[in-house]
């Protein structure tokens, strides 16, 4: 049966509830938030003298927990106008409702009781076919359903997302006994195309597959940490980037979740998992249960492994459990891996270490790799889920089958027995049976062991993707150091960017020229997009640095005046050329998404011409290109330097979208052509489907623009009237006025007498000189400087 999610009702206003409901309005669903009415009423009200029989005060606390969530950071929503689309209630008023919505989900307190009781009355009001899910982290699935009616039964399943739902990609969905298998396919594609979600479908096993390989790993490091005597610090940059984790590495992060949610799991797992072999890690370590009672919990309460005094971070002594000062952490082992780029290549490495750092990942990765194949089939029955999990759950680069994988099947069963570690039946098969890995590459799909059948299958799902890491090397046209590009079928080519955070230098540069070329020649449209954690950073800062320090302008100049050709190269090509940015999308970045013939961009893409944080405008098409916006939208009777203004303010406060859709509202994506993608690892596929669409409506090379109308001198005085206020009641320091000001000569199109039409070439022409006479500032040496060293802006 065909099935559209129009309506959803969430049950179940906390964080988690008002986290989910926002994301359904991320994604243009009208969500209905219900949540039970509380037994008391609130001291403020009781004050009043109100009572519970006002619909006002039953509907208050589900208000003020939905307001809570949307100011709190991160955001859950992409943009604040989507809260519209949120409708709050109680479910004494208005259960009701629940009979016009397409899926209810329930996400309110894990009590199995209170569930059964919210679900009796679902079961009452529900229209049939409808369906409902538990958001549980850990209550059976089973047990939920008991008494429940047949179509009910049928219609329901365990869904449960990670926190903070807009951000992480983990969705595990895990069937009731009765659940329909189309319910389940359902879900599945509903959740990864729709969603942006990485769908699991687990069985129903106490915490699932995230959570119990997650907590496992946790309690884990927390005895490793004593038997080791190993500070927060060290713990925190072991488990940082450098393994491609995410920066608020364990402890952080417990800080951030909340030392009491994660005790509550590990608790959960101790009592509901009495066989397993590291049931006795599940127990909380004596310095856990000291944090507890003490109410040492993390950010919630002030204090937990880290603490903030004034400026200052101290860190928990976990042998006194009071504060110090925080030491710098540094180890022999990891000073080997600074020049190996890929977390997943420095594995091999990192076990090798003589120190207390070589040590400690060997006994890490030798309990995780034995714990983790050992939980098949009781948790799944495919490897790939479990890693698929950690990944999206959790933030890591590589699951533990694929670390395993990097370091060596043999070497692994080496690690895990040295930590006496129980060795699955299953890799000893393999082992025998002549295999070494887990997972391997063909015809660019990644395909994983499968035990059952002892054999490859490809991972499912792939067909929506398009995995560069696959065809990196079998489907390469052309390389340098810097780019990449790839045959990505249909006549279209990808250039991937491979430099370092992806900075767009002469590499790059010559890639981008390189893939118009081919694609011009031979091919019918060009995608620029990438995988890797950022779209770029922007140009290349240190030789913009160096070539200002050494006062080469005429290099400067000739290497500004190349990026500028290569984005007109980019924008006046006789091929669609479509540009796929996500994540950090600043600078030259943005520069290349703006003059791209379309832009589909990742929903999680966080774009700005930052120029101003180093000193100078920007130099690679962006003035000249918001310029030329802000004539497009010049109206007739219209106030033109009013809509001048909000773009020459995007530049000059240096704006950040914090999101794909907040970029529509500052002019750096377009309505009427560029879109949006919620879920990134369908970014390319989709990117390359736009080009093909672009090339077989006949895509003609547009013709240079010499339409642009600039405002000259009626512009400019506005401007500078407007830095001089600035600047006198000191709200920008003699640099930022002097920015603003070449930024507004910029794109008021010099002192012309009357408002003018000009081509872009005379726009990029005053731009690049702009560009140039501030990098001979010593303010702008100074910021470019601080941000190479400190990477952060330098406001002097």
């Amino acid at each position: 049966m065909k099935r559209i999610i129009k309506k959803v009702a969430v049950i179940g206003s906390g964080i988690m509830g008002s986290g989910i409901a926002c994301h359904f309005a991320n994604i243009g669903c009208e969500v209905l938030l219900l949540d039970i009415v509380p037994n008391a009423l609130l001291p403020a009200e009781e004050a009043k003298g109100l009572t519970l029989e006002s619909k006002a005060v039953r509907n208050r606390l589900v208000n003020e927990h939905l307001a809570n969530a949307i100011k709190s950071k991160p955001a859950p929503l992409y943009h604040s106008s989507f809260a519209q689309r949120i409708t709050t209630g109680n479910t004494t008023d208005d259960i009701a409702r629940i009979a016009d919505v397409d899926w209810i989900i329930e996400v309110v307190v894990e009590r199995l009781d209170i569930k059964k009781l919210v679900f009796e009355q679902i079961d009452k009001y529900r229209r049939p076919g409808t369906l409902v899910s538990s958001n549980t982290s850990g209550i059976p699935i089973a047990l939920m359903s008991e008494g429940r009616s047949a179509d009910f039964q049928e219609h329901f399943c365990g869904t449960h997302f990670f926190n903070p739902a807009r951000y992480l990609k983990l969705f595990e969905i895990i069937p009731g006994p009765q659940t329909s298998r189309s319910v389940l396919q359902f879900l599945e594609g509903y959740a990864e195309k729709f969603l942006g979600k990485t769908p699991i479908t687990t069985k129903d096993t106490p915490a699932f597959i995230g959570n119990r390989i997650g907590i496992f790993g946790i309690q884990s490091l927390f005895h490793l940490v004593k038997e080791m005597g190993l500070t927060v610090e060290e713990v925190d940059k072991l488990t940082g980037p450098v393994i491609g984790r995410p920066k608020s590495a364990t402890f952080r992060t417990v800080d951030v979740v909340g030392l009491d949610t994660l005790v509550h799991v590990a608790n959960g797992l101790y009592q509901g998992v009495p066989n397993d072999e590291a049931h006795d890690l599940f127990a909380l370590p004596d310095f856990i249960q000291k944090m507890m009672e003490t109410n040492k919990l993390g950010s919630k309460t002030g204090e937990g492994f880290y603490k903030k005094e004034g400026k200052e971070i101290l860190t928990l002594d976990l042998d006194t459990l009071t504060y110090r000062t925080a030491k710098k952490a540094s180890f022999a082992t990891l000073e080997l891996t600074k020049t190996i780029e890929q977390p997943i290549d420095r594995f091999k490495v990192l076990i090798t270490g003589k120190d207390k750092a070589g040590e400690f990942y060997r006994r890490n990765l030798g309990a995780m790799f034995a714990y983790v194949a050992n939980r098949i089939p009781e948790i799944t029955d495919e490897l790939f889920k479990i890693d698929a999990a950690m990944k999206a759950g959790f933030g890591w680069e590589n699951g533990p089958f694929e670390i395993w994988d990097a370091v060596g099947l043999e070497k692994g069963i080496e690690l895990i027995a040295a930590e006496k570690g129980t060795l699955a039946t299953w890799v000893s098969d393999m082992q025998q049976a002549g295999i070494k890995s887990f997972y391997k590459i063909e015809s660019g799909k990644t395909l994983f062991y499968d035990i059952a059948s002892k054999s490859y299958q490809v991972i499912p799902g792939q067909e929506s993707f398009i995995i560069l890491d696959n065809i990196r090397e079998s489907k390469k046209v052309w390389a340098n150091s810097g780019a990449v590009i790839q045959d990505i079928g249909d006549g279209i080519l990808n250039l991937e960017f491979r430099s370092k955070m992806n900075t767009i230098g002469g590499e790059v540069l010559q890639g981008i020229n390189k893939a118009i070329d081919l694609a011009e020649k031979d091919f019918q449209g060009l995608v620029i997009g990438n995988q890797a954690a950022n779209f770029t950073v922007g140009a290349n800062l240190g030789m913009i640095f160096m070539m200002a320090v050494e006062q080469e302008y005429d290099e400067l100049n000739m290497a500004i005046k190349l990026f500028q050709d290569t984005m007109m190269r980019l924008r006046y090509s006789a091929i669609p050329v479509i540009s796929a940015p996500h994540g950090m999308t600043f600078g030259g970045g943005c520069e290349l998404s703006m003059h791209a013939d379309k832009v589909v961009a990742a929903a999680e893409t966080y774009m700005g011409l930052v120029e101003f944080g180093v000193g100078v405008i920007p130099g690679g098409g962006g003035s000249k290109e918001m310029a030329l916006r802000a004539s497009d939208l010049f109206r007739k009777n219209d106030v033109e330097l009013n809509v001048l203004q909000e773009y020459f303010l995007t530049i000059a406060m240096a704006k950040v979208s914090t999101s794909a859709y907040e970029a529509f509202d500052t002019g750096l994506l377009q309505k009427h052509k560029d879109v949006v993608v919620v879920n990134k690892d369908r970014q390319i596929y989709e990117a390359k489907k736009h080009a093909i669409l672009l090339a077989e409506a006949g895509y003609t090379q547009p013709v240079k623009r010499k339409d642009i109308k600039v405002l000259g001198k009626q512009a400019l005085g506005m401007f500078l009237v407007g830095t001089d206020q600035m600047k006198a009641g000191s709200y920008i320091s003699d640099h930022d006025k002097k920015m603003a000001n070449k930024l507004a000569y910029v794109m008021a199109g010099g002192d012309l007498s009357e408002p003018t039409l000009v081509t872009e070439q005379y726009l990029l022409d005053i731009e690049r000189e702009a560009f140039l006479s501030l990098c001979t500032e010593r303010k702008t040496l100074e910021r470019i400087q601080f941000m190479l060293t400190k990477g952060k802006p330098l406001r002097n």
